[in-house]
């Protein structure tokens, strides 16, 4: 099989992947932001986009907003290799870059929100932690994202500006999958973003630690180059940037741009 039929091929599974896609023909803009937008979103994204994702439904009567949701490399990955979709909003600059830099990016990925670490422990926090170096101690479970992935990049800054040795008994792909650990009593604590815990509120707590601040996250969003709703992209790319959308952000708990 030649290169070019076998990056097609791959185009094709990935495009699969992405639930609720439908033919060319649903995908059509009338310029206004109307039609199927395919958005990309990091996981730590996931609450806050779907609702933006109504918001801008509504917005823009005929739209419909189609969310792919997964950690950041995995969808600057698939967007590399032919995934079809509008937009792309990154948990780090890094990711981001490795669209950019393939050509795939249309126009400067623009800063929209930016996010922080804390400490997720199970409610009541059964294991009594403080900050990073107890998540040190013999016999503390902790789950970490894998270092290619944004949340993974972070602790591993955090970690390193306290100083401390810390060894995490399993490694996830994406913020989810960490926090998903210490929901499931898997593991005592974890180190995701503040919006995660916080949108989980009902089964963990958020422990706040002074080296987070060394590791803030910014969150850039940008439409992609081959865009099946190039007109839709754009809309979308402006609504977050928008007020009402920057203020469902801060709700979610992240901080401005």
């Amino acid at each position: 099989m030649s290169a070019r039929a076998t990056r097609t091929a791959m185009a094709v599974v990935l495009a699969l992947t992405v639930a609720g896609c439908g033919a060319g023909d649903d995908r059509a803009s009338d310029g206004r932001g109307t039609g199927a937008v395919t958005v990309f979103a990091a996981a730590s994204l996931t609450e806050s986009f779907r609702r933006i994702g109504k918001d801008f439904e509504a917005a823009n009567p005929g739209s419909t907003v189609t969310l792919n949701v997964a950690g950041s490399s995995a969808l600057a990955n698939q967007i590399n290799q032919g995934a079809p979709a509008d937009v792309f909003a990154s948990a780090a600059p890094a990711n981001m870059a490795t669209v950019t830099g393939a050509g795939n990016a249309d126009g400067t990925p623009t800063t929209f929100a930016r996010n922080q670490l804390v400490i997720a422990v199970p409610r009541g926090n059964p294991a009594g932690v403080t900050g990073l170096a107890d998540l040190s101690r013999s016999g503390v479970k902790v789950a970490l994202c894998a270092s290619q992935v944004p949340c993974g990049a972070a602790a591993r800054t955090a970690v390193d500006a306290a100083g401390v040795a810390l060894t995490p008994v399993t490694l996830e792909q994406d913020v989810k999958g960490a926090l998903a650990k210490v929901k499931l009593g898997e593991v005592d604590a974890a180190l995701v973003y503040r919006t995660d815990a916080r949108a989980a509120r009902a089964d963990v707590t958020g422990v706040e630690f002074a080296e987070s601040a060394r590791a803030v996250n910014d969150y850039p969003i940008v439409a992609l180059k081959d865009a099946p709703n190039p007109a839709g992209a754009r809309a979308f790319v402006a609504y977050v940037r928008s007020a009402p959308a920057q203020a469902v952000l801060a709700e979610a708990g992240f901080q401005a741009p």
